[in-house]
C-alpha cells in the first residue's frame, strides 16, 4: 500500500503531466483544456490509488472483499470515453474535437499509469503525446493532402452534367460522386457532387464561373 508520501508524489505527477498537455490543448483553444485534462489524470490517479489501496487490505485481511484492480480502471476508462465523446462536434459535414477526445483518452491511461506506480510508462507516453501534439503539427501542415468540398447545384431543365462539372474540372478539380435530382414541376434539376484536390485552389472563382451560367438557379458548397 502507498504511503502517504508517495501518493502526494502521484497525485503532483499526474497533475503536472496532465496539465502539461491540457496547457496544450488550451492554447489552440480547445474546449477540454488546462483544467480539464489536468482533472481527467488527477481523478485517474486517485482511482488506480484507491484501487490498489483495497487490493492490498484484501491481501493482508480476508475480511475485505478481493478487488481486482484493473476492473476499476476498466470502469475509469468508460467514463472517460464518454467525457471524450462530448468534445466531438459535427460542424456541416466536418467534425471536429476528434484529437481533443484522444487527448482525455491517453491523459487518463497517463494517469492510470501514474497511479499503479508505473512511472516509466507514464511519463513515455506523455512524452510521445506531448511531441505528437506538438512536434507532428508542423509536419501535418506540411504534409500533402485532399481538400473536399461538397456542391449543390440547382439548375433549370436545360441543365447537364458537363455543364456544371466543367468549370471545376478545368481548375484542378476531380469529380469523385455525383447525385442527382429532378423536380418536373418547378422544372428544375438537381446536382449533389463532391470535388477534390490536392493543391491549394480556390474555389471562389470557380463558384462565380458556375453563378454566371444562365441555367443556374443556385449553387451552395459546403467542405
Amino acid at each position: 500500500m502507498a504511503g502517504p508520501y508517495e501518493i502526494i508524489f502521484k497525485l503532483l505527477l499526474g497533475t503536472l503531466l496532465g496539465g502539461t498537455i491540457g496547457f496544450e490543448r488550451q492554447t489552440h483553444g480547445r474546449a477540454a483544456g488546462f483544467r480539464t485534462q489536468l482533472l481527467v489524470c488527477v481523478a485517474c490517479v486517485l482511482i488506480m490509488i484507491v484501487s490498489e489501496s483495497y487490493y492490498a487490505k484484501s491481501a493482508v485481511n480476508p475480511e475485505f472483499m478481493r478487488i481486482d484492480p484493473t476492473r476499476i480502471a476498466a470502469g475509469a476508462m468508460t467514463g472517460v470515453g464518454f467525457l471524450g465523446a462530448g468534445v466531438i462536434l459535427k460542424t456541416g459535414l466536418s467534425i471536429q474535437g476528434l484529437t481533443t477526445a484522444a487527448c482525455i483518452w491517453i491523459v487518463s491511461a497517463i494517469g492510470i499509469a501514474v497511479g499503479a506506480g508505473q512511472y516509466f510508462a507514464a511519463i513515455s507516453g506523455f512524452v510521445i503525446t506531448f511531441f505528437s501534439l506538438w512536434g507532428l503539427r508542423v509536419l501535418e501542415v506540411r504534409m500533402p493532402r485532399l481538400t473536399y468540398r461538397y456542391v449543390t447545384m440547382v439548375t433549370d431543365e436545360t441543365g447537364e452534367e458537363k455543364m456544371v462539372t466543367r468549370p471545376f474540372e478545368k481548375k484542378g478539380f476531380q469529380i469523385v460522386r455525383m447525385d442527382y435530382g429532378v423536380a418536373t414541376r418547378e422544372k428544375e434539376k438537381t446536382f449533389i457532387f463532391t470535388v477534390t484536390t490536392k493543391n491549394d485552389v480556390s474555389i471562389g472563382g470557380v463558384i462565380d464561373e458556375v453563378a454566371g451560367l444562365s441555367a443556374v438557379k443556385k449553387i451552395e458548397v459546403k467542405s
